[in-house]
C-alpha cells in the first residue's frame, strides 16, 4: 500500500470515529419518541404560513389546514406574502367562506427574503403556541395537538417533527430522513436537538425571538436562540408531516445546498456555545459541527487522496477509483442502490455541505428562496 492509500485509510478512520460514538450512544440509551413530559393542553395557535407565488397549491395547502384536528375557533392564521400574482386574493376568497380560523394577511411592498418576512409573521402572532409550516407541505391532522403535549412540559419551548412520507417517492430522501430521525431523537434525549424543519415547527410564543435578517436557516436559528435563552428544543417523531424532494444528483444540490449554507453559517455564527448549555454545548454541537463542517471535507480528502492512489498504483486503470464513485452517484440518484441507498443519502448530504462550505468561502448566498416547479406538481 503506498503513502497516498494510507492516508486515505487513515481520514477515512478519522471521519467515521463520531459517528461510532453516535451509535454507541445510541444503543446505551436506546431513546425512543419525544423526552418531553407531554400532557394534554389546548393552547391558543398561530399559524405562520410564508407565501410566495403559491397560486397553483395555495388553496390545497389551505384545505390542508382546516383539515387539523383542533378547534378551529383557536387558530389564527398569519400569511406574510411577497407574491407578485393572486396569491392574497385566493387566501382572502377561500377563508371568506369561513368563519374560522381568522386571518391576519401581511402583504410586503417588496421580497426581502425569508427571514425578514417571518419575523413581522411572529411579532404579529398574537396566540400561546406559535406553528410555522411551508406552503408545499402537507401536516398530519393531529400535528397541533401532538406539538400542543410536548410544549405542556414547562422545559419545553419548542418541537419539530419528521417527514413521514417523501411525495414524489426520493429514496435518497427518505434514507437520510429516517437516519437524520434517529440523529434528532438521541439528541432529544440528551438534551435539546438543533435542526428544526420548516414543513412543521412550534414555539411558545413568549420564546420567540428575532431571526437574523440574513439567515438561510430561520427555523434552526430560532430553536438554536430558544436553547441558549435556557429552555430544551426537542424532536417528536409522532409529530408527521409530508413534503417533496429530489432523489437525481444535480436535482438535489439545487434544494439542499443552500439549506447546507444556512446550517453551516449558523454553527460558526453561534460557536461560543460549543461546551456550553449542558450536553447540548456538549455533545450535540459538537456531532453537528463535525458532521456539516469537518466531515464533508474529510471525505473530498480522501476520495483525493484515494483516487491519487490508484493512479499512482495503477496508472490510468487508477481511473477506475472516479469511475466507480460516478456508477454510486448514478445508481443512488436513481434509487436503484437497494439497502445501501441509507449509505448513498449520507454521502448525497456530506456533498451539499462541501458545496455549501465552498459558496460561503466565497460569499455567496442571500435570504430569498426560489420556487422549484417540478417538486410543486408532486405536492399538487
Amino acid at each position: 500500500m503506498n503513502r497516498l492509500a494510507k492516508a486515505s485509510a487513515v481520514v477515512i478512520a478519522v471521519a467515521a470515529v463520531p459517528y461510532f460514538v453516535f451509535l454507541a450512544l445510541y444503543g446505551l440509551i436506546r431513546p425512543s419518541g419525544s423526552p418531553a413530559r407531554k400532557r394534554d393542553d389546548k393552547p391558543s395557535v398561530s399559524i405562520v404560513l410564508p407565501t410566495y407565488n403559491e397560486a397553483d397549491i395555495i388553496e390545497k395547502k389551505l384545505d390542508d389546514l382546516l383539515e387539523l384536528d383542533y378547534p378551529m375557533e383557536a387558530i389564527e392564521l398569519v400569511v406574510v406574502d411577497s407574491s407578485d400574482d393572486e396569491t392574497p386574493y385566493l387566501i382572502r376568497d377561500y377563508l371568506a367562506d369561513h368563519e374560522h380560523p381568522s386571518l391576519n394577511l401581511i402583504e410586503e411592498e417588496e421580497r426581502r427574503g425569508l427571514a425578514p418576512a417571518l419575523n413581522d409573521a411572529y411579532a404579529a402572532a398574537a396566540n400561546e403556541m406559535v406553528v410555522k409550516t411551508d406552503c408545499d407541505s402537507f401536516v398530519a391532522n393531529d400535528a397541533l395537538h401532538v406539538a400542543a403535549t410536548n410544549l405542556a412540559d414547562p422545559d419545553v419551548a419548542a418541537v419539530t417533527g419528521q417527514n413521514a412520507e417523501v411525495l414524489g417517492g426520493s429514496e435518497v430522501e427518505e434514507g437520510y430522513r429516517g437516519i437524520q430521525a434517529h440523529i434528532q431523537t438521541l439528541e432529544s434525549h440528551l438534551d435539546s436537538t438543533l435542526i428544526f424543519h420548516g414543513p412543521f415547527s412550534a414555539f411558545e410564543n413568549d420564546a420567540i425571538v428575532p431571526l437574523d435578517p440574513n439567515s438561510l436557516a430561520d427555523d434552526t436559528e430560532l430553536a438554536l436562540k430558544i436553547r441558549r435563552n435556557g429552555k430544551r428544543v426537542v424532536f417528536d417523531p409522532n409529530i408527521r408531516y409530508s413534503e417533496a424532494s429530489h432523489s437525481d444528483f444535480t436535482k438535489r444540490r439545487l434544494q439542499k445546498d443552500r439549506r447546507g449554507m444556512g446550517l453551516i453559517r449558523l454553527l460558526v455564527q453561534h460557536r461560543d456555545a460549543l461546551g456550553r448549555y449542558g450536553k447540548y454545548g456538549g455533545l450535540v454541537l459538537p456531532f453537528n459541527w463535525w458532521f456539516m463542517i469537518v466531515s464533508p471535507w474529510l471525505v473530498a480528502l480522501s476520495i483525493g487522496l484515494l483516487t491519487g492512489a490508484a493512479l499512482v498504483a495503477a496508472g490510468p486503470f487508477g481511473l477506475v477509483v472516479p469511475a466507480g464513485l460516478g456508477l454510486f452517484v448514478r445508481l443512488g440518484g436513481s434509487d436503484r442502490l437497494g439497502s445501501l441507498q441509507p449509505l448513498y443519502a449520507i454521502f448525497d448530504a456530506q456533498v451539499s455541505l462541501f458545496r455549501a462550505s465552498l459558496e460561503l468561502l466565497r460569499g455567496d448566498g442571500d435570504g430569498t428562496w426560489e420556487i422549484d416547479e417540478e417538486l410543486r406538481e408532486a405536492f399538487e
